[in-house]
């Protein structure tokens, strides 16, 4: 990954995430601006929905991993591609993966919440893996380290 690539994941990272208490588990939460958030309910409220949710990892090696997570929903026409700084939100895709939930919030509201259960944990665990093996290269702290 070239230095404009790495500059161009980094500033098009999604920055509204977080990890939240729900009923005693961390759940990790996708923050939306709160008009955007309002959209998306209105087109899905009342029908019975599913969430397809792919998550692609990318990374270079060298410890930078960004994943791509692939909302889409069954209704509504709602496709969304949010991109995760892996480096700085370890805890996002450890808790997604030990609880397989997936919580989308309004920055604006944070009352306004809706869950999302991921039908294929086992895919949660292999994602959480490779994070873990890419951020393991990363080399500049080595480099730090043994100076």
């Amino acid at each position: 990954m070239s230095n404009n690539e790495l500059n161009e994941f980094l500033k098009n990272s999604h920055k509204d995430l977080s990890v939240e208490d729900f009923e005693g588990k961390q759940v990790p939460c996708i923050g939306f601006e709160g008009q955007k958030f309002d959209d998306m309910l209105n087109k899905v409220a009342g029908k019975p929905l599913s969430v397809d949710t792919n998550l692609n990892i990318l990374q270079d090696g060298l410890g930078h991993v960004f994943v791509e997570m692939l909302l889409t929903f069954s209704h509504g026409g709602i496709n969304e591609k949010i991109l995760v700084n892996a480096n700085e939100h370890l805890e996002f895709f450890e808790s997604l993966a030990k609880n397989t939930m997936l919580a989308i919030a309004s920055v604006n509201h944070p009352e306004k919440i809706f869950m999302i259960q991921l039908p294929k944990p086992e895919k949660t665990y292999e994602a959480l893996e490779i994070i873990k093996n890419g951020l393991a290269n990363d080399h500049s702290k080595s480099q730090i380290e043994n100076s």
